[in-house]
């Protein structure tokens, strides 16, 4: 239990830091994610995220607690706030982690947070009218994933096969 309390703890630190090698070291090969927006990412998909989003967030300011941790698994409230790029509005996302561990790595992290929150956050007047439309929830998980696919392209450590 306190190997796991001293990984989550290291993971955010490691994240406040925007420091993507020091987090991704603590995902088991097999490891999958999902959140809200990023959904079913698997094994390298996951550290290309990370990695992409430490690298943008230029201002990312992350803080957690209220660390649970149980027998293989452990659950988190972190808190980041940073600037979308793309409208320059300023963002604070609240978000509750799930983390389930084999051989002392994390093989499953779920992230929950409000999409429609986020978006209104981000997007302005946009995300407001929109944000709580299926379809448009979806445009902005489908343009996610192309950002994704497109920073995996130009970072070959990260290359997969769909």
């Amino acid at each position: 239990m306190i190997k796991t309390e001293e990984i989550i703890t290291s993971f955010y630190k490691s994240f406040a830091k925007r420091d993507y090698n020091g987090m991704n070291k603590y995902y088991h090969k097999d490891a999958q994610f999902s959140d809200p927006v990023f959904r079913n990412l698997q094994g390298t998909q996951i550290k290309a995220m990370w990695h992409m989003l430490c690298e943008s967030g230029r201002d990312l300011q992350i803080s957690f607690g209220n660390i649970g941790v149980y027998d293989n698994s452990a659950r988190v409230t972190w808190k980041a706030v940073y600037t979308f790029h793309k409208t320059g509005r300023l963002v604070h996302n609240e978000i509750n982690a799930e983390f389930y561990f084999k051989d002392d790595l994390i093989i499953n992290h779920f992230d929950s947070f409000n999409l429609y929150r986020w978006m209104r956050m981000a997007l302005g007047t946009p995300g407001t009218l929109f944000g709580w439309n299926d379809m448009f929830q979806e445009k902005i998980r489908n343009t996610a994933k192309m950002q994704l696919d497109k920073f995996i392209n130009n970072h070959p450590q990260y290359k997969y096969s769909a």
